[in-house]
């Protein structure tokens, strides 16, 4: 029996009232939503265009617990805030609902809400998957109609998004990746338009995985998405619902993995939004030492609230379900784990064992990677998690939080400050090179050269680099190198494959202008042959989370700063050798001991490729071998390694 069976069977439809009182929850409904076990609310809350009685219309539910009256205004009753009022449940649920006949999509509507202690609010709603574009702050009725067309993908994506697959990642802004008039930051591509440049572009340069900086409704630009008032809605500034999902859709077809930046950890205090939803504190903390964001000005949500938890998971659920999402990077992870985050002593307050977990946070965190790994097992968490928190992405069963992997932010500072380093003073720190492997194996790491090293005064990738422009193009080259074949995903920011230079600015678009130099356009062509040396060489991920995919080789040159380690396949003759020369010296005739049956070498990568913008004048037509220790199987390979060069022996 449907829903409007049920509903018929049991009340009689009085249809010369404006509003029905029509009901799509059922008593099981409810109990999941209050204890937090709800995790498909988006097939209940919101708008729905629904028929009644033969009547078409749309059904509206909302939960406003601490509310005396709710109703709905729009364009239909020309925005009177009392002539549509909705039916609160007798159950102590919080919940409003109610069906008003011939409102059909595309209407614009909002609650206006009688609160707590009086207050009369309007609010935007929280279930809505299409949103007014900003600076309008209204919800559109509107439905989630699709016909798929990625079925090839879906069907083989368990395979491409797997921990033993190349994951490299393109992160972007779509507003500024490319815009119609770059210096105008109201001049926007469509959907459509973004997806007519990006999939040729990333099919070109090679990437696995494109992540998009939050898409979610969110009213300030400024904020990149990171502040979002519309967590079920893809952001009206390009299109409608249906047009994101065209785009995915293209990805998936092309080839692309496509994960989404979440923030389930904060929201912004716009009137319309979530912040004080009913007049008091419904979605967020109401003690403002656990729900407040000092760093942010905004408000964390309350973990303890089993309808918040039930909200937070349907929303995962929601983008993997409705538009393909191969995975959700996960934001801020940091700040929802820890009460004192960003906060001095006396401003928090520890918890029940006396500690600083925020322990509802922390199983929050399990029921949401085991959630979706039951139900979407062929898509991955990344967790953006900063500390040494331990078994972030270890299974919940061996008492880790669930997460499919962790940026590795450690390494990114590491490296970042090694590579900054004039050449000279690198024999002094080596060991911020080579320590990354001491705890690689404690998670799944990705390795992210993301947004934020290249905004607020950090400067651009290239600039970070020392010495002339032949240098610094060419030690970014073999930064980009080192971090293709060091263990683990990776991730790069858009803009950061050709060299910009100038730090991001979410105002303009990237300086696309730049690829009519050599030098640019070398950089990203060494991107674009990196991407396909990591993609067609199994040891370089096939057990890129494994002790026995990596091996250091030789450690022992600090003063001429080379160093040189071996990437493991699943067979011997899959191994990679891998030599960083960190000096503008060229290094003819280097020698380098290697153990193992194989004695035939052959260059398969160097970074300083005449096609890069390198000399191309040290290079490797043929790599001696000599047998030196027949018992260890032990060989001296001579190779020429070029300044701030990498080369890639296979």
């Amino acid at each position: 029996m449907t829903a409007q069976q049920q509903y018929e069977e049991r009340h009689f439809v009085d249809s010369t009232r404006t509003v029905w009182n029509y009901s799509l929850f059922t008593d099981e409904d409810i109990r999941n939503f209050q204890q937090g076990t709800h995790y498909t609310l988006y097939k209940v809350f919101g708008n729905k265009q629904l028929t009644v009685l033969n009547v078409p219309g749309t059904y509206f539910a909302v939960w406003a617990p601490n509310a005396t009256r709710v109703t709905v205004m729009g364009n239909f009753n020309h925005w009177n805030k009392e002539e549509h009022p909705l039916f609160v449940r007798l159950d102590n649920s919080g919940i409003w609902e109610g069906f008003i006949p011939h409102i059909t999509a595309g209407e614009s509507y909002k609650y206006h809400i009688h609160g707590y202690e009086g207050v009369q609010i309007d609010k935007g709603d929280p279930f809505a998957h299409f949103w007014e574009k900003r600076p309008l702050t209204a919800s559109i009725a509107w439905g989630l109609d699709y016909e798929w067309e990625d079925n090839e993908w879906m069907q083989n994506r368990k395979k491409n998004n797997a921990l033993d697959a190349p994951w490299s990642v393109y992160e972007m802004h779509l507003a500024s990746w490319m815009r119609p008039d770059k210096h105008n930051e109201e001049s926007y591509n469509s959907y459509a338009q973004i997806t007519e440049r990006l999939v040729p572009y990333l099919k070109e340069m090679g990437f696995t995985h494109v992540e998009l900086m939050p898409v979610m409704e969110h009213p300030f630009d400024g904020s990149w998405g990171y502040q979002g008032t519309g967590f079920y809605a893809a952001t009206s500034r390009f299109g409608n619902p249906q047009d994101f999902m065209a785009m995915v859709d293209a990805l998936h077809q092309a080839g692309i993995g496509v994960i989404l930046d979440w923030v389930p950890s904060h929201f912004p205090y716009d009137s319309h939004g979530l912040f004080k939803f009913d007049g008091t504190h419904t979605y967020e903390y109401a003690d403002m030492r656990k729900g407040y964001h000092p760093d942010w000005n905004s408000y964390i949500f309350n973990y303890a609230r089993g309808e918040v938890k039930s909200f937070l998971i349907s929303n995962a659920r929601f983008w993997c379900e409705h538009f393909h999402a191969d995975g959700l990077r996960v934001d801020a992870v940091s700040s929802m784990l820890r009460l004192d985050y960003s906060r001095k002593e006396g401003e928090w307050e520890p918890n029940v064992y006396g500690g600083n977990g925020n322990i509802e946070a922390i199983h929050f965190i399990k029921n949401l990677n085991e959630t979706l790994y039951r139900d979407f097992p062929d898509v991955q968490t990344i967790a953006e998690e900063a500390s040494d928190w331990p078994g972030i992405s270890k299974p919940t069963f061996m008492d880790g939080l669930g997460f499919g992997m962790k940026w590795m932010m450690g390494w990114m500072h590491d490296t970042l400050n090694y590579f900054k380093t004039d050449p000279y003073g690198r024999q002094f720190k080596q060991d911020q090179l080579s320590f990354s492997m001491m705890y690689f194996f404690d998670e799944n790491f990705m390795l992210p050269l993301s947004h934020d090293e290249v905004v607020h005064g950090k400067s651009p990738m290239l600039y970070k680099m020392p010495g002339d422009d032949w240098q610094k193009f060419a030690n970014l080259r073999l930064l980009y190198t080192y971090m293709f074949t060091h263990p683990g995903a990776k991730l790069l920011f858009m803009g950061n494959e050709f060299g910009a230079t100038s730090e991001w600015n979410y105002k303009s678009e990237l300086q696309w202008e730049l690829l009519q130099h050599p030098s640019h356009s070398g950089l990203k062509y060494c991107i674009q042959k990196l991407n396909e040396l990591y993609r067609n060489t199994p040891a370089l991920y096939t057990k890129q989370f494994e002790e026995g995919g990596f091996e250091w080789v030789d450690l022992n040159h600090r003063a001429e700063s080379v160093v040189v380690y071996k990437r493991k396949g699943n067979k011997a003759d899959e191994d990679v050798l891998v030599l960083l020369n960190m000096t503008p010296v060229v290094r003819q005739d280097w020698q380098v001991y290697v153990k193992g049956k194989k004695h035939q070498w052959k260059e398969i990568f160097n970074s300083n490729e005449i096609s890069f913008w390198g000399t191309g004048d040290v290079y490797n037509p043929q790599v001696k071998s000599e047998l030196v220790d027949e018992a260890t199987d032990t060989y001296r390979l001579t190779v020429h390694l070029p300044a701030l060069g990498g080369v890639v022996l296979a």
